[in-house]
This record gives C-alpha cells, sequence and structure tokens, in this order.
C-alpha cells in the first residue's frame, strides 16, 4: 500500500517565521551576527544541536539550549493555526483511498504534537518519527527509512513532502519520490537538493498524477 512521508514545519504549516524569531533574539543576546538569509541559509531544516556546534562551539549544554528555543516557539505558536492551503482535503483523499500516512520531521516531539494539535490534524498519525530520536537526523535518510520501516512500505511506493535544504536531501537520499513545497525555496533550490517535482501547496493540480503513478507501482 502506498505511503505518503511528511515533514511538518514549512510544509504543513507555515512556522518557520516563528522559528526564525526566536533564533534572531537567540544570535543577538549572544553578541552573534544576523545577516539577511541568515536562518533560511544555515538554519532552516536542521538539528539545533547540530547548528549550535556550528555556531556556539562552546555552548555547556546544547541539548538544554534547543529545550528552551523549542519551549519558546511553543509559546509562541497559535491555536488554532492553519495548515498549508488543500492539506486537509488531500489528507481526506489519501485516506479514503486507503494510503498510509506519517509525519517526519526534526522537530522535537514536544513541537511535533503541539503542531499537529494546532493544525487539527493530531489524529491522522499514528506513526510520527522524530529526527533526534533516531541515530542521525536529517540530512541523513535514517529518519524516512524509518518510517518506511515501521509503514512496511518500501521506498519506490513512498511520496515525501519536504521544504528545506536537509529535509530534502534526507528525502530523495531515502528513495522515495521526492517532492519540495515551495513555502520558502523556490522550484531551482528544491531541485537542486533532490527535489524530484516542486508544489505551492496541496492544491496542486499535478498531485493526482503523482498518486496515480505510485498507486500504479504500489499495485
Amino acid at each position: 500500500m502506498p505511503a505518503l512521508l511528511f515533514d511538518l514545519d514549512g510544509t504543513m504549516l507555515n512556522s518557520d517565521p516563528i522559528h526564525e524569531a526566536v533564533f534572531m533574539e537567540l544570535w543577538t543576546a549572544r553578541g552573534l551576527p544576523v545577516p539577511e538569509g541568515f536562518y533560511m541559509e544555515q538554519v532552516h531544516g536542521r538539528l539545533n544541536v547540530d547548528v549550535f556546534a556550528d555556531y556556539l562551539p562552546d555552548e555547556p549544554d546544547p541539548q538544554g539550549l534547543s529545550e528552551w528555543k523549542e519551549a519558546q516557539f511553543r509559546d509562541r505558536l497559535p491555536s488554532p493555526y492553519p495548515s498549508t492551503p488543500g492539506l486537509e482535503a488531500f489528507l481526506d483523499h489519501a485516506q479514503e483511498h486507503g494510503w498510509q500516512l506519517a509525519v517526519v520531521t526534526n522537530a522535537m516531539r514536544l513541537n511535533a504534537e503541539a503542531m499537529l494539535g494546532a493544525i487539527g490534524l493530531r489524529n491522522r498519525f499514528e506513526v510520527i518519527v522524530i529526527g533526534e530520536e533516531c541515530a542521525h537526523g536529517k540530512p541523513h535518510p535514517l529518519p524516512y527509512l524509518t518510517a518506511m520501516k515501521l509503514l512496511g512500505e518500501a521506498p519506490e511506493t513512498c511520496i515525501a513532502f519536504e521544504d528545506s535544504p536537509s529535509g530534502m536531501r534526507a528525502a530523495a537520499a531515502s528513495g522515495a519520490y521526492s517532492i519540495g513545497v515551495r513555502s520558502a525555496l523556490d522550484d531551482t533550490q528544491l531541485r537542486a537538493v533532490g527535489a524530484t517535482m516542486t508544489i505551492d501547496d496541496f492544491t496542486d493540480p499535478k498531485l493526482p498524477g503523482i498518486l496515480a503513478r505510485i498507486e500504479g507501482i504500489a499495485a
């Protein structure tokens, strides 16, 4: 049975501005420069501890700092919060056809639960794979491969939806049909890091054809 694998931040909801604001405050408090494009180029889609290793190598408790940063994000996340246009109808269609669903994210579990709750879609997903709970987070393909294993699916019957460079690399390396969501990056940027195709959102008219193609492979 085919499966749809979704990133969260920037893919299922446009939460990146909240993350960016918290990072800018954190960097400013530590006297670090915040050049234009810093968040999208250096932080977007990565595990916090990996970002801190690059920019705050002397931080005594990077995991604690990560937890503080994500608590700030949850405090600022409104609920309810809008999901990406077309997402709910797209999930309805998938479930009507018996497709399996999973979330694959570098967000910590508390954040994943908060975001899915805020957009009202928590009950749609039994499988939620958290990057920091795997031996490797994105851009390593392991989180996607873990979701496939839990669903009992092969890469060729899976479609992954991503919006960040690290996530797109992970999805493409897993062997899934990888679709980039143009919430922050354009078509050229997403294809450069592994996207097979890109969409504005889940109302894109190309999606039904892709679903039919994967469905045929899985039959």
